[in-house]
């Protein structure tokens, strides 16, 4: 027995291959690039102070395949003056299937969003350069940290009984 999956290839019946997962789809979702201060923030001396943030959303197409979403989002200000703004939501398709509920939480927290940011990384960095400043690259995320301090905070939240129950977030 077999099952399509979303770019048509056909995969073998999971139970007689175990836990499959595979890459469907990898493509920008949203992305901005924003100057506000142009042309004159190109002569500020100031040391510029970046601050970046992360954010992943999760979401269940089908049975097998789930749609992950890792925004970025990189501010850089001079003293109390923006210099620019850069915004990706870098997307995947992918899909899990055969994974028990708590391996397939880590699975899109930690394995998916790994996937995805190199992707991320690589477009906020050419924005960055094609916006006239100097090439900047983002360090690489520990994921798997980031899930953890997600698991430990949802723990406190549900309480530790709560936690084996709890449903697939995706969170990192």
């Amino acid at each position: 027995m077999s099952e399509e999956t979303l770019n048509g290839a056909v995969a073998a019946d999971e139970s007689a291959t175990g836990p499959a997962f595979s890459v469907e789809k990898i493509y920008v979702k949203d992305v901005s690039f924003e100057v506000p201060g142009a042309p004159a923030v190109f002569n500020d001396t100031t040391q510029p102070q970046l601050q970046m943030n992360l954010q992943q959303s999760v979401q269940r197409l089908n049975d097998n395949a789930f749609e992950v979403v890792l925004g970025v989002t990189l501010t850089c200000n001079a003293g109390d003056k923006p210099m620019y703004l850069a915004e990706v939501k870098q997307a995947g398709v992918f899909g899990l299937t055969g994974f028990d509920p708590q391996t397939m939480d880590a699975m899109l927290g930690v394995h998916c969003p790994g996937v995805l940011y190199p992707y991320a990384r690589q477009l906020i960095s050419d924005l960055i350069q094609s916006g006239g400043f100097p090439p900047f690259f983002l360090q690489p995320i520990n994921f798997e940290a980031l899930y953890a301090e997600g698991l430990r905070q949802r723990a406190a939240q549900q309480g530790q009984a709560g936690l084996a129950d709890a449903e697939t977030a995706g969170n990192a």
